[in-house]
């Protein structure tokens, strides 16, 4: 009997796994899920088309298959899946936990830039994955009737304005809709590939990776060329890792193990055995979509249909996945504070992010246009996510020998197997840049450029403050007893965690008065996720009415001030909002006779900071009770 309340918490715990893993399909998997659609196709069609053989044919399943295997299931999924942040994971999330374990050395600079880099590269992975994925989906209307052709592209467009339209609503309610949706999509790709499977069996020959490896002998350069559109099947690998912390380690490897990756083999085996069971002239019409050839010329409309609803729910992932990954980073440092709006009162994730949305927005619309079909797009796709992945294998590397100290000749050789393996996939798609893989590389430059330059002027305006910044304990000393006090609390926001705030300094020159509370604060993002409300606040108390508080927050925590500000009953009391004032420090910046980055960039800094949200605006500060001072700095 004693057995049984241990039986009962197995059981629930279980059951708990069961039901993340199956929101994790909704969630989490549906831009590699929607894959099969373009992927397979694109070997034989795209910029080097190959012979419809038996050769090609296996040679291109078992790259596949063998590319899934290697890069989805061992690398991310085995093991850089074990690599997480206090459950957080992706490039920002791996490069804290990194840096956190390493400290300080000689090479963090390159660790931090490479990370960054991955994550630019993210943000032109997510304006193509909606892209593309919604126009594979509406162009299987052309095999329904080729008539439709000419009503494509109005249609994936006004299907991912209503995408991005729907943004500012959340994800709460329409997510419920997500997993079930994606559990039919792959239970049906899945038994389309079986029904060819059955009637064409030797395509399982393709699991013997020497029919890739007799691919290469033959083709050599064209084999090469081709990984540039094999890689197109484990296309949102890196989003796996990125949206571990939604879900937990555990769940995502059973839903992928055990549901998501049978299912997609089984529906590109099935694409395979189709094509080695048809005749020259029907496998050079069905390889044109080979994904809803699969089907029964009477179900084409529903698969269509259900297709796209796919497509919507993995651009969905990939645009929320972008909000993520852009909290994250103005967390920690590398992008302007933005206006975000909570979109659910029960998950602080779920977030929405205007100004991203809508630059999101407007870049899709010009790839569609300029593109036209996702064979177009399909070459840009490529660059972002090898890159990402690429840089990713070289950060595991760090993460392997620096972090877990694994043995180096255990280590060493698994490196070098996904250095070779990514690097292949990303130099064959270096080649694509011509064609279009000019756009992520473009995109992610920009990006790169933005959060660099966003880093280093923080970094710069931080220590200029600090150079003329009075210890904050010297000036109570000197200012008890010298001004005037008045009821009430004044709560100065800092930058830094030392020093006296220039907003303070400038209260006292031009009103000559002083709260009879005054509270210096400080918001440190840690480099931690999530960090505990009992380890939210420091208050230091340095005499006669001023205090020091810091407040700590998690990079994926939202830093809402005046709720923090209620849980404090030290510093003489709790605090009134309606007895309390916030003084803010508005820096205009000018240019120094020595300037600490280029000027171009300075200017870019400096126009960075005018957009970015207001103090009050991204600490939720009421808005009644704000005053700002200005103040003049050169770096």
């Amino acid at each position: 009997m004693s057995a049984q309340p241990g039986i009962a918490a197995h059981g629930e715990k279980d059951s708990a796994k069961l039901k993340l893993a199956v929101g994790a399909i909704g969630i989490v998997f549906g831009d590699i899920g929607t894959s099969p659609l373009y992927a397979f196709r694109e070997t034989f069609v795209g910029p080097h088309p190959l012979a419809l053989d038996d050769l090609h044919v296996l040679g291109v399943v078992s790259l596949i298959f063998w590319s899934m295997t290697l890069v989805v299931a061992i690398q991310y999924v085995s093991i850089l899946m074990r690599a997480d942040n206090n459950g957080q994971g992706g490039s920002l999330a791996l490069i804290a936990l990194i840096t956190r374990h390493l400290g300080k050395s000689k090479h963090s600079w390159l660790i931090v830039l490479l990370g960054v880099f991955a994550t630019a590269l993210f943000y032109g992975d997510s304006m193509i994955t909606p892209a593309i994925s919604v126009l594979s989906a509406v162009e299987g209307l052309t095999v329904v009737d080729h008539r439709l052709d000419r009503m494509v592209i109005p249609i994936a467009l006004v299907l991912l304005i209503g995408l991005f339209v729907l943004q500012k609503r959340g994800t709460a309610k329409v997510g419920a809709l997500f997993a079930p949706v994606m559990i039919v999509y792959f239970t049906i790709i899945a038994f389309m590939g079986i029904v060819q499977i059955v009637q064409t069996p030797e395509i399982f020959y393709a699991l013997n990776p020497w029919y890739a490896v007799q691919f290469f002998i033959t083709d050599k350069w064209l084999a090469f060329l081709a990984l540039g559109s094999v890689v197109l099947a484990v296309t949102g690998s890196e989003a796996l890792y990125s949206d571990m912390g939604h879900f937990g380690r555990g769940p995502m490897k059973l839903s992928w193990f055990g549901f998501v990756m049978p299912c997609l083999l089984l529906n590109y085996f099935g694409q395979g055995a189709m094509i080695m069971g048809l005749d020259d002239a029907g496998a050079a019409e069905a390889i044109q979509s080979p994904f809803f050839y699969l089907a029964p010329e009477a179900y084409r409309l529903p698969l269509v249909i259900l297709a796209t609803f796919a497509t919507f729910i993995a651009s969905q992932a990939v645009i929320s996945g972008a909000f993520s990954i852009t909290h994250q980073a103005i967390q920690l440092g590398f992008v302007p504070r933005l206006s975000i709006r909570h979109t659910s009162d029960e998950h602080s994730g779920q977030i929405y992010i205007p100004s991203i949305n809508w630059a999101l927005m407007i870049a899709v619309i010009v790839l569609v246009l300029t593109f036209q079909n996702s064979s177009n797009l399909a070459s840009a796709y490529g660059i972002a996510v090898t890159g990402a992945v690429t840089i990713d294998t070289l950060l595991m590397a760090v993460l392997l020998i620096g972090v877990w100290k694994w043995p180096k000749w255990i280590a060493i050789p698994v490196v070098v197997l996904f250095l070779i393996v990514d690097g292949a996939y990303f130099a064959a798609n270096l080649t694509k840049v011509p064609e279009g893989g000019w756009f992520p590389l473009l995109v992610g430059a920009i990006a790169f450029t933005l959060l660099t330059t966003w880093s280093k002027g923080r970094s710069l305006l931080r220590g200029r403050m600090k150079e003329v910044s009075l210890p904050l304990d010297i000036f109570a000393k000197s200012a008890r007893g010298s001004t005037a006090r008045v009821p009430g609390t004044a709560i100065f926001m800092n930058s830094g965690s030392t020093g006296t705030p220039s907003a303070l300094l400038h209260n006292i020159k031009h009103n000559k008065v002083l709260h009879d509370r005054i509270v210096v604060l400080t918001v440190l993002i840690d480099d931690v996720p999530y960090i505990a409300e009992e380890d939210r606040i420091e208050c230091t108390s340095l005499g006669d009415g001023f205090y020091r508080v810091i407040l700590h927050y998690g990079f994926m925590q939202e830093t809402n001030v005046p709720r923090a500000l209620d849980d404090v009953t030290m510093c003489d009391g709790k605090f009134d909002m309606m007895s309390t004032s916030f003084f803010l420090s508005r820096q205009t910046l000018l240019m120094a006779d020595n300037p600490g980055m280029a000027v171009w960039r300075e200017k870019l800094f400096s126009w960075m900071m005018r957009n970015a949200a207001t103090p009050m605006e991204f600490f939720r500060l009421p808005t009644n009770r704000v005053v700002e001072l200005g103040s003049q700095v050169e770096i």
